[in-house]
């Protein structure tokens, strides 16, 4: 009798996973509940607070102090470094009166000699007339002073009522105590302002040498990189210096020939003393922004009080200057120098009372983004 084989049955295998397998659980399966909940991730790492290096310490002690050993030797060596400084800023600016003066087929060393020259007769006529009045005012010092001393009476009553006013809200009384300051300070600023002669010959040679050769000089600085979009870059960049240094220096040179002229014409119809000598000193101040004005306007008051009787005879003079300081800073300069740049008059007149360098670079940053 034959049996008829049995089918193998099938054991079910265990599904239970070996050490060394790690199935990745799926979108849909539900996570098991077990303890290891809420246990922090492997991976996850603690933010450490900074280390500092010692690598990192000793940089910067380096660069602390090659920062303080230029300073020292700069300080030290001021008398050579600073004529040099002052020549390669001023001939920047002078270049292109040179370049316009090579067109004429000048020559660039006789150019170059030409404007020296012209720059240091003009600046030199400008101390003479602003010097002859300074010196006859200091002859005249205690004169000056007794002077001023009977004009202070013109203040008197409203003295009293700023004192009585004081006292009745319990301030202390500082104007019975006020002393006038002393100026033991200007000799010592003007010794170490005013060059010796042998930096003003070093001064004198290096503006020359570098406005002749500055065609060789700008040469060589693009020539020193190797790579032909840099060079093109570079040369853009010195072409756009000298070209709006020059012509910022040109504007501002006439207004504030300008602003002397009239300054000169006012002082002379309201019959103040050397009125040629208060006008270049109008033009000179003016190149400071905000406190050449301000020291104008002061040194009129003196003067006006000085010499004339009458307190609003005095304050004429120093009236006209600040309206015409008033309109040549808020709208004159803004609008010339605007209209070159391509600036905003109202832009312009707030960022020149910041000063005219901070102006022309922001509007030279401007016309750049346009």
């Amino acid at each position: 009798m034959s049996v008829a084989p049995s089918k193998p049955v099938s054991k079910a295998m265990s599904t239970k996973p070996s050490s060394g397998d790690h199935q990745k659980p799926q979108s849909g399966d539900r996570q098991p509940n077990n303890a290891s909940e809420g246990t922090p991730v492997p991976d996850s790492r603690v933010e450490a607070p900074p280390v500092i290096r010692r690598a990192e310490v000793v940089a910067f002690a380096l660069v602390a102090l090659l920062i303080i050993c230029v300073v020292a030797v700069l300080y030290v060596a001021k008398a050579f470094f600073l004529p040099i400084t002052m020549a390669f800023i001023i001939g920047t600016m002078l270049s292109p009166a040179a370049s316009l003066m090579e067109r004429y087929r000048i020559p660039r060393a006789v150019a170059a000699a030409l404007i020296v020259i012209v720059v240091g007769a003009t600046v030199t006529f400008m101390v003479g007339l602003i010097a002859s009045p300074v010196m006859e005012w200091s002859n005249n010092l205690p004169e000056l002073g007794a002077r001023l001393k009977e004009k202070a009476h013109l203040f008197d009553r409203p003295l009293v009522l700023w004192q009585e006013l004081q006292s009745m809200l319990g301030g202390s009384d500082t104007l019975s105590t006020f002393q006038m300051p002393k100026f033991e300070w200007v000799q010592p600023t003007l010794e170490f302002v005013s060059p010796t002669f042998t930096e003003f010959l070093l001064f004198i040679a290096t503006l020359i040498l570098f406005i002749a050769s500055w065609r060789e000089l700008r040469r060589a600085m693009i020539m020193n990189f190797g790579d032909r979009p840099v060079r093109l870059r570079t040369m853009r960049i010195l072409n756009e210096i000298e070209e709006h240094l020059g012509n910022y220096l040109l504007m501002v040179t006439m207004i504030n020939v300008g602003v002397g002229i009239i300054t000169g014409i006012i002082c002379m119809v309201t019959g103040m003393p050397n009125p040629a000598g208060l006008g270049a000193m109008a033009a000179a101040l003016n190149y400071i922004p905000i406190i050449g004005p301000i020291a104008t306007f002061a040194i009129l008051v003196v003067v006006g009080l000085v010499t004339f009787p009458t307190l609003g005879a005095g304050l004429l003079a120093p009236a006209a200057f600040a309206a015409v300081t008033f309109l040549e800073g808020h709208f004159i300069t803004p609008t010339i120098v605007g209209r070159r740049l391509e600036l905003n008059a109202l832009a312009g007149s707030w960022r020149w009372r910041s000063g005219p360098g901070c102006g022309a670079r922001w509007a030279h940053s401007c016309r750049r983004r346009s």
